[in-house]
């Protein structure tokens, strides 16, 4: 009975703190168990910082690509625009060496050497890839074809080409110059 008198609730607060300074020199050690708790959390601050960083660069990556490829695509733009237009300039001269090989003449010598120059400049028009329009005898396109006249014209099909004013030209897909052409039915 004596020793249920020592558990007196008056008396266990007292070994409950002799317990406690018993083990405040190993709080420590607790210290130490409480900095693995807190190492992962900072752990994962660092890896989430790591993904936001690299997700920072990849989209820089990429934002960089695109604009390298839109880059491209304006230079290769501006030299087929540049090109458009120089030839452009060209074809009066295309124009009127075409006339000039359609009026007859008594000079032969003068007449070979306008031919070729008509020669040397299809040439070099092919080696830029300019091809002329095909016209005459071809259906009516809107996209390639100019209509100033039409004709009826029993013989001849439906937008049909019968004859062609001033020719046109293309750059791949793209028309330099619509051709002039004269529209039957």
């Amino acid at each position: 009975m004596a020793d249920k008198k020592k558990k007196d609730p008056q008396t266990e607060p007292e070994e409950t703190k002799r317990q406690q300074e018993a083990e405040a020199p190993q709080e420590p050690e607790t210290q130490t168990e409480e900095t693995p708790a807190q190492e992962p959390q900072v752990q994962v601050d660092v890896e989430a910082l790591v993904a936001a960083e690299k997700d920072k660069y990849l989209r820089l990556a990429a934002e960089y690509d695109n604009f390298r490829k839109r880059s491209q695509k304006e230079r290769e733009a501006l030299y087929a625009d540049i090109r458009c237009d120089t030839v452009a300039k060209l074809l009066p001269v295309y124009d009127n060496l075409e006339r000039a090989l359609n009026t007859p003449c008594g000079d032969e010598a003068f007449y070979k050497g306008v031919e070729m120059t008509m020669t040397q400049l299809k040439g070099i028009f092919e080696t830029m890839g300019i091809t002329p329009i095909e016209a005459v005898g071809a259906p009516f396109d809107p996209s390639v074809h100019n209509a100033v006249m039409h004709v009826d014209d029993p013989e001849q099909g439906e937008s049909v080409v019968v004859e062609e004013f001033q020719k046109g030209f293309m750059l791949g897909d793209r028309v330099i110059r619509f051709s002039m052409v004269k529209v039957a039915n």
